[in-house]
């Protein structure tokens, strides 16, 4: 597994990483090993709110459809319209295909660092 120390992570395997003021999120590798392979990808409306700990979208995969979980509050400026043609993306390359950006942040779950992110992976494996 792959735990990229310049992200943060939440405990529902999302990755976190912010630009230019900008928070962007994404799923982890631990996430789309544990997914297997991903056939679709629900997505939010840029403009839309989410909420930290509330679902934005889910993913299918041949195994079962996950939540995406916000692990920040804000307003979606992003998606990675990519996906809804290219879902594997997610599995090809996690840390590369984003999901949502997401600015005027002003709140977010408990993030982890990749080493409490890899303990918690580890844990839950």
């Amino acid at each position: 597994m792959l735990y990229p120390i310049e992200l943060q992570y939440s405990k529902s395997h999302e990755w976190v990483k912010v630009e230019d003021g900008v928070t962007v999120v994404g799923i982890s590798d631990f996430a789309q090993n544990a997914l297997g392979d991903v056939v679709f990808v629900n997505l939010p409306g840029e403009g839309d709110s989410v909420t930290a700990g509330d679902a934005f979208g889910d993913v299918e995969s041949v195994k079962a459809v996950s939540d995406l979980v916000s692990p920040v509050s804000g307003t979606v400026c992003a998606v990675n319209e990519d996906l809804l043609d290219a879902p594997e993306k997610l599995n090809s390359d996690p840390y590369g295909a984003w999901i949502i950006k997401v600015e005027n942040v002003d709140g977010s779950e408990e993030l982890l660092d990749a080493a409490a992110y890899e303990a918690f992976c580890t844990e839950e494996g």
